[in-house]
């Protein structure tokens, strides 16, 4: 996707983080946005200050774990600018840091709700209506280095990462063989400076320390702009976890057992 000024972007989990400097990154590039969060008061904060900057907003309070809400964002995308060109399944959410065997059903339900099946109502809801259009056009879905590697104590987020990893190789196959026009990106960033460690209490603290010192998300914005502009499938922004993953994927070839790294880190969490 080469051309983006006037062209209509989608992102959802816009009220904060990766996904409001997606939405400031695009408006820079004279976008229209549709921006959806479930937080509708931070929302309209996000939507109020690009307004002010005198960018096309137009925000849907949006709960992405569900299909209905999901179905009401497209409608409303298209209602009021006829077209959707670039849409962000961005939105997602941590868990509690136990082992695999306390995770409760509730948490799992909320987990792969939003960050999975938050990319599979998005893509549901929006790309029929995006292909039917004919244009160019792109969608990426963010996913995680956790979709890429795994460690303790976060099971159904890593779970969520890797089906959301799965789920968008395969998306990209698809619309290969439809011979669409649109394209589609796997966004996979390690520790990025975000507030999603402050909806999980007992989010892991050696993860949540280095959240708090991660990448800005200005410059995951950045990245994912020029990877729809270079139609570009992996996007991964941080280059110090190539070997990690690397060594993970060839560990499996060579029948070796998992390595006990967490994100890079050898220490255990505490």
């Amino acid at each position: 996707m080469k051309q983006f000024h006037d062209r209509v972007a989608v992102v959802t989990g816009a009220a904060s983080g990766i996904g409001r400097a997606l939405a400031e990154r695009f408006a820079e590039e004279g976008m229209r946005l549709v921006l959806a969060d479930v937080d509708g008061v931070a929302l309209a904060g996000v939507a109020n200050a690009l307004g002010v900057e005198g960018a096309t907003i137009l925000p849907v309070n949006t709960d992405v774990s569900k299909a209905a809400d999901a179905a009401h964002l497209a409608d409303a995308a298209w209602s009021a600018f006829g077209a959707v060109h670039l849409l962000c399944n961005n939105a997602g959410i941590a868990c509690e840091g136990v082992p695999a065997w306390e995770q409760t059903p509730e948490t799992w339900t909320r987990i792969l709700g939003v960050n999975l099946w938050g990319a599979i109502n998005g893509v549901r809801a929006f790309v029929p209506r995006m292909i039917a259009d004919g244009h160019e056009g792109h969608i990426v879905n963010t996913a995680s280095a956790a979709g890429l590697r795994t460690g303790p104590f976060v099971s159904p987020y890593y779970a969520s990462k890797h089906a959301i990893v799965a789920f968008t190789e395969s998306l990209h196959f698809d619309l290969q063989l439809a011979e669409s026009k649109l394209k589609v990106s796997a966004l996979c960033p390690a520790f990025v400076k975000t507030s999603i460690a402050d909806h999980s209490p007992g989010f892991p603290p050696a993860m949540r320390a280095r959240v708090e010192t991660g990448m800005e998300p200005r410059v995951i914005a950045q990245r994912v702009l020029e990877a729809v502009r270079e139609e570009k499938f992996w996007i991964l922004t941080h280059p110090e976890f190539d070997e990690l993953i690397r060594t993970r994927f060839e560990g499996m070839l060579q029948g070796e057992n998992p390595a006990p790294h967490i994100f890079g880190a050898t220490a255990p969490i505490d």
